[in-house]
């Protein structure tokens, strides 16, 4: 295929809330430009950018897609990115990536909580980007609501650059703003539109809607400004000139019109992105560290040395690992021998190429500013930076939240078990926003994720890509156990036998800490009541009673223990004498020291529209909740908190249901804090019913 220039080269994310018509338009684009023959659809599961077994069957875009389209000597790279909350992190390390945005707006619902979430995206990376009011073919859609609806969230500086000619089924064309042209498509969805005369019944609309077009953009330019009020108006070539500039200093948001299951406006987007959206060598250098830890920019050209990022990885049960990378300079050539500054090795490209879904379209060299994708290299993974060898140079990885959710996970036969951890480490690879870890406490292994959805959506791929079966369920609270008063004991181990006994006695104190502090020895034996070498044993018998708990079998911390004094046998004592010794003193202090539970609280933000906040503070407040602040951002308010553990099993379905699909949150461990008295009272007794449990069972 042919090689295309940084000038000639735009990359383009689709971007909105789920089910608002990404896919379909990235569809319609790649039926237009020749990339198909066919107009591909969702519901029938055989698009180009949703090839993935779970996207297909779930019909909705899970991780993102990346391809291709040729348009009028031109190659336009479209990153087709997830619209649902829980994969939002897939569409956020993706935009790296982009150097402009098609924002999606529905024609019937407008602006949604999710469309909020992807500007906000935009403007953390800086992005320029137009709107598309798509859908506009369906019933009770409407450009001048869907307008209203984006005015109220991004402002006025979203102007409309065309206008609907009809409305819902009779919705057939399009009006150009900007050279004052109508253009209406047939029954057909082949993506190209006819040129007409503006209709007489749109004619004034149209003028009206020029004129404020050529105001707003007048607006933001001094020169233009006093031209416009010369001459009253704008030519053509200063009104395309200024709107350009004003797109890429994100000053002004175009707004246009499309149907993409029935590729209307489809061609008119493509001339829009081309004419209006800025090439990758015009979007400024990009910043990274060099070998000394010093910041560098670097000019996204062909004449600087090579470097890449990558931004994606899959992974291909049959290929292995496929890597997603923007070349950010130089000139990357096949067989190129570039280093991993992460890892410090020299990786092969071999066999590079553009990506088109799942497909991989060879090439001899990719040059600054584009998209490339290449197979089966050794230790990148997605973050990755590949540079030349004489000129590293390391840029920065996408910061994703972390995880809100973790369920415990087991393998269902022993054949799993044996294949679990390679099969997840892949996923891992793919979705950066997983975590696979054992807790140390629990001895359980947790998959930690956005949500419900998107874990059992990795169970699923374990299972149909590797055939790993396993079962979730909810993980084990990891309670703690601590002491809030003091105490003074006397551990004594003696035992007599045939031949050597055994004897160990010590003295100690115990005396609670702060949270956090874990556990602290002190010895302050002096002449010789225990002999040095019985010390490590006492502490070591103390640390193992600890760990098994005093009220319900879950480790003690936070607290001191003070060895004052002792005794010891010539001949009877021993190392596990006083070990022994340690842990009965260990249980006799706990009885005495006002034994109390302990549970993780978490460091809770939610995100939801502001209308919801009194029933979701509600809400926490009933789960033993703390609230810790709020803002607002445009619509949405953002509730801070901190909740125990325990309280948060559910919540992520009762958030869906108390905020119909529209709020989000993320949840970090804290801190521990004591239990309350009654809820301490069912723990305990929950887990000495389960302890006996057990036991009957081992009998």
């Amino acid at each position: 295929m042919k090689v295309y220039g940084s000038p000639e080269i735009r990359n383009v994310a689709l971007l909105g809330h789920g089910h608002c018509g990404k896919t379909s338009l990235a569809a319609g684009i790649l039926y237009l430009t020749g990339a198909t023959n066919r107009l591909t659809s969702v519901d029938e599961g055989n698009t180009l950018t949703d090839f993935d077994p779970e996207e297909v069957q779930r019909k909705l875009t899970i991780s993102t897609g990346v391809a291709f389209a040729e348009w009028k000597k031109h190659k336009i790279n479209l990153l087709d990115t997830p619209g649902f909350n829980l994969f939002l992190n897939d569409t956020q390390a993706a935009l790296v990536a982009a150097d402009a945005a098609l924002v999606l707006v529905d024609g019937v619902a407008g602006v949604e909580v999710q469309t909020e979430k992807v500007w906000h995206f935009c403007n953390q990376f800086h992005l320029p980007r137009a709107l598309v009011v798509n859908r506009l073919d369906r019933e009770l859609s409407s450009f001048e609501r869907a307008l209203e609806s984006i005015h109220q969230n991004f402002g006025r500086a979203a102007v409309p650059v065309q206008l609907p000619l009809g409305s819902e089924r009779e919705f057939s064309g399009i009006v150009d703003l900007v050279r004052m042209k109508c253009y209406t498509y047939g029954p057909e969805p082949t993506g190209r539109g006819r040129e007409i005369e503006i209709p007489a019944a749109l004619s004034s609309a149209a003028a009206e809607a020029h004129e404020a077009l050529v105001e707003m953009i007048a607006e933001g330019n001094d020169a233009l400004m006093e031209e416009f009020f010369d001459k009253g108006t704008l030519p053509l070539e200063h009104l395309v000139d200024g709107l350009r500039a004003a797109v890429k200093e994100s000053r002004l948001f175009p707004v246009l019109c499309a149907s993409a299951t029935r590729n209307i406006g489809t061609d008119l987007l493509l001339d829009f992105a081309l004419e209006f959206f800025p090439p990758p060598n015009e979007r400024g250098p990009v910043t990274g560290t060099v070998s000394d830890g010093q910041t560098a920019t670097r000019a996204i050209a062909d004449s600087e040395p090579v470097s890449a990022f990558v931004f994606k990885t899959m992974a291909d049960p049959f290929a292995g690992r496929v890597s997603y990378f923007k070349v950010f300079s130089g000139v990357l050539k096949n067989d190129a021998n570039l280093l991993n500054t992460r890892s410090g090795n020299v990786e092969r490209l071999s066999h590079i190429g553009c990506p088109l879904g799942k497909e991989i379209r060879p090439v001899t060299e990719l040059h600054a500013g584009d998209i490339g994708v290449v197979a089966k290299l050794k230790d990148t993974l997605t973050g990755d930076t590949l540079s030349d060898k004489a000129a590293p140079i390391t840029y920065p990885k996408v910061k994703l939240p972390e995880p809100s959710i973790a369920f415990a996970i087991e393998a269902k036969t022993r054949q799993d078990e044996d294949r679990m951890g390679s099969a997840i480490q892949r996923i891992l690879e793919e979705d950066s926003s997983l975590r696979f870890y054992r807790d140390p406490q629990t001895k359980e292994f947790l998959l930690a994720g956005t949500g419900q959805q998107h874990i059992e959506i990795a169970v699923s791929k374990l299972k149909n890509r590797y055939g790993v079966d396993v079962t979730l369920k909810a993980p084990k609270i990891p309670y703690r156990e601590t002491i809030r008063g003091t105490a003074d004991v006397q551990g004594r181990h003696k035992k007599q036998t045939g031949g050597h006994g055994q004897f160990g006695d010590c003295r100690i104190r115990m005396e609670p800490l702060p949270r956090g502090a874990n556990f602290e020895f002190v010895n302050q034996i002096f002449g010789g009541a225990i002999p040095k070498q019985y010390i490590p044993a006492v502490e070591k018998g103390i640390l193992e009673a600890a760990e098994e708990g005093y009220l319900a079998g879950y480790p003690v911390v936070d607290f001191r223990v003070i060895l004052y004094d002792g005794a010891y046998h010539e001949v009877d004592s021993s190392e596990l004498s006083f070990k022994l010794a340690a842990r009965k003193a260990f249980r006799a202090a706990m009885e005495q020291a006002k034994p109390a539970l302990l549970e993780p609280i978490m460091n809770v933000e939610v995100q939801a529209p502001v209308e919801f906040a009194g029933d979701l503070m509600g809400d926490l407040n009933g789960r033993r909740g703390r609230i810790t602040g709020m803002d607002t951002r445009g619509n949405m308010q953002i509730i801070r908190a901190q909740v125990p553990m325990a309280e948060m099993l559910t919540y992520q379905s009762d958030l869906i249901s108390m905020t119909q699909g529209r709020g989000s949150f993320t949840m970090e461990f804290s801190h521990y804090d004591f239990v309350p008295q009654a809820q301490a009272e069912k723990i305990i007794a929950a887990a000495r019913a389960a302890k006996a449990g057990v036991e009957e069972e081992e009998e």
